[in-house]
């Protein structure tokens, strides 16, 4: 009776369980996977947000298939101020970065195509790919003190099907970077490129300004994501977009096919796109805020876990940093135990894909004093079992 598409395995892991378990128990749990803005104590600059959002041109219905048009110009500002020029005619709005994925894989692959998507980072593109027919082949990043996509392996895992190549700058939840000369290496390949910059303005360490794929002149076509959800902090509002460049004809093409596409939803609502413009001019109380956060949650974990079994790696940018833990349990194990004996919830590092044990993810955005309790809780375990 039901697609093949949607055929996957429900059944909750023993730490969904362990901390649903926990929760109708009524145990107080220190949540470090926190990656909402909203309810992480996050200031706004909220009078600026909710004026924007009740202006009187919300109630008129303009059915544009790529978003309305000053909409669009001001994300191309945006990207322009941080980055090479960038043609709002060139910009298109989706709802969000996931329906953002899913218009550029009905563009570029047929049913059974595939596409080559990083490891470790977020489980989403195999959902996502999967929603559309489409086979994600992962292809790994390498960690030596710091994190590199291993360019060997992206050549071989490309097979005749391949249609295109995600990146992800910075990863999640490695925070690396991707290099320019990475981004060459893989528009060398000759494949459309993708590049998912939501967090590319979160940089956590002092460094010249990320590249952004849009500076990649070698690819024949580049697909940059952003969104409003990590930008500005507003995952609610559901705005995000594609910015296309590359071979001016394969871009006219892209964008042609785009608008087929774009037009059989009209997905972005009215109040959103003419908010827009203010929307990104408020950002910036927000994005102090989050910055300031992240570094000093970086900062505090870096200073904490020397000296003991817990190492933290490399993190350039982003809202997330991964600990490496001793073998002496297994990763899973682990998780369990900072939840169900110090009431501690943090990921695995197997949520993100990555190929060895044992790390934990964390999340930076946690507020100041509930990171550092569960940190401490945590790293006072792993001594007590070494």
């Amino acid at each position: 009776m039901f697609s093949s598409r949607t055929s996957v395995d429900l059944t909750h892991n023993r730490l969904a369980l362990a901390l649903a378990n926990a929760r109708n128990r009524g145990v107080e749990i220190l949540d470090l996977t926190v990656s909402n803005p909203t309810t992480a104590d996050i200031p706004y600059d909220a009078a600026t947000i909710l004026r924007a959002l009740s202006q009187p041109s919300a109630l008129k219905y303009e059915p544009a298939p790529f978003g309305l048009e000053h909409a669009r110009r001001a994300v191309a500002e945006h990207l322009s101020a941080h980055g090479p020029r960038v043609d709002p005619r060139q910009v298109v709005l989706t709802a969000s970065t996931s329906e953002a994925y899913s218009f550029l894989f009905k563009l570029l692959c047929d049913p059974g195509d595939e596409i080559l998507v990083p490891r470790p980072s977020y489980p989403l593109f195999e959902h996502l790919a999967r929603l559309e027919s489409v086979r994600a082949v992962p292809y790994p990043l390498r960690y030596d003190g710091a994190w590199h996509i291993d360019a060997p392996a992206v050549a071989a895992a490309r097979s005749a099907r391949t249609r295109a190549v995600v990146t992800v700058s910075p990863n999640n939840p490695t925070g690396s970077y991707v290099t320019a000369a990475e981004f060459a290496m893989l528009a060398a390949l000759g494949l459309p490129l993708v590049s998912d910059e939501v967090f590319s303005r979160y940089a956590l360490r002092p460094r010249g300004a990320p590249v952004s794929a849009l500076s990649t002149a070698e690819a024949p076509l580049v697909f940059v994501l952003g969104g409003l959800s990590k930008l500005a902090a507003l995952p609610q509002l559901k705005l995000a977009w594609i910015a296309v460049s590359g071979e001016d004809g394969h871009v006219e093409g892209a964008l042609a096919r785009l608008e087929v596409v774009a037009d059989a939803f009209l997905s972005v609502a009215a109040p959103v796109q003419h908010a827009l413009p203010a929307l990104l001019g408020s950002r910036a109380v927000a994005e102090g805020a989050i910055t300031a956060r992240t570094l000093a949650n970086l900062a505090w974990t870096d200073a904490h876990v020397r000296g003991s079994a817990v190492s933290l790696l490399d993190v350039e940018g982003g809202w997330y940093a991964t600990l490496r833990l001793p073998r002496t349990r297994s990763e899973e194990a682990w998780a369990l135990a900072f939840l169900e004996e110090d009431g501690v919830h943090a990921h695995p590092g197997h949520f993100f894909d990555f190929e060895d044990e044992a790390y934990l993810v964390v999340g930076l955005l946690t507020p100041e004093s509930t990171f550092r309790e569960g940190l401490q809780r945590i790293l006072l375990r792993v001594a007590e079992d070494a």
